[in-house]
């Protein structure tokens, strides 16, 4: 559970101002507020691990873009359909970001890393599917769907599928690292066996 919660924080960190934006906008309705405060945290939390030498993760650096581009857009066209349209625009761009071969790894304890190393690339591989799925659907549901309708549905769809693939990841990758663990101790212990009776 504790390899769980470091990996939720750690991506909920990198996605936090998207993740602000989105939540402020939905409970406000004010565009400009919800700009402004995904922007701040955004900026906060880069100038924070820049001056503390750490490095900004592509994932970060997204959300700042997604969250400036798409809030100024709204701003100029003051066209309720382009705020339905934007999730799609920043699905496809954390999708990408998410084709990195082993994005992943920053989020995952050194153990999962050790024993189930193909399982975190392909499932980085899984996550960039459900980002550019997203983005098609929230395009046919924008297009289909009034605005009420249509933020009903994503949202809901934007924390289940996220939260449901999330435990299928855990649930797959704790139980095949578990048995490749005890495979391992077992041929370990197979051959300390031989080498006594040697």
């Amino acid at each position: 559970m504790k390899e769980l919660l470091h990996s939720a924080r750690a991506l909920l960190h990198d996605m936090a101002s998207t993740l602000l934006f989105f939540a402020l906008y939905a409970l406000t309705g004010n565009i400009i507020v919800s700009v402004a405060a995904g922007i701040v945290l955004s900026l906060a939390q880069i100038g924070w691990q820049l001056a503390h030498g750490k490095p900004v993760e592509a994932l970060q650096w997204i959300s700042l873009v997604a969250v400036m581009a798409s809030g100024a857009t709204t701003l100029a066209t003051k066209n309720a359909l382009f705020v339905t349209l934007e999730p799609s625009l920043i699905y496809v761009l954390v999708g990408l970001a998410m084709l990195k071969r082993g994005w992943m790894l920053r989020y995952l304890p050194a153990i999962a890393i050790e024993t189930v190393p193909d399982l975190v690339i392909g499932f980085g591989y899984v996550w960039a599917g459900l980002m550019f799925f997203s983005a098609v659907l929230n395009l046919g549901l924008a297009l289909a769907l009034s605005v009420m309708s249509w933020g009903a549905v994503m949202s809901a769809w934007a924390t289940g599928s996220k939260i449901a693939l999330f435990f299928i990841q855990y649930a797959t990758m704790k139980t095949i690292g578990r048995r490749r663990y005890r495979a391992k101790q077992g041929s370990g212990q197979d051959m300390l066996a031989v080498a006594h009776s040697a």
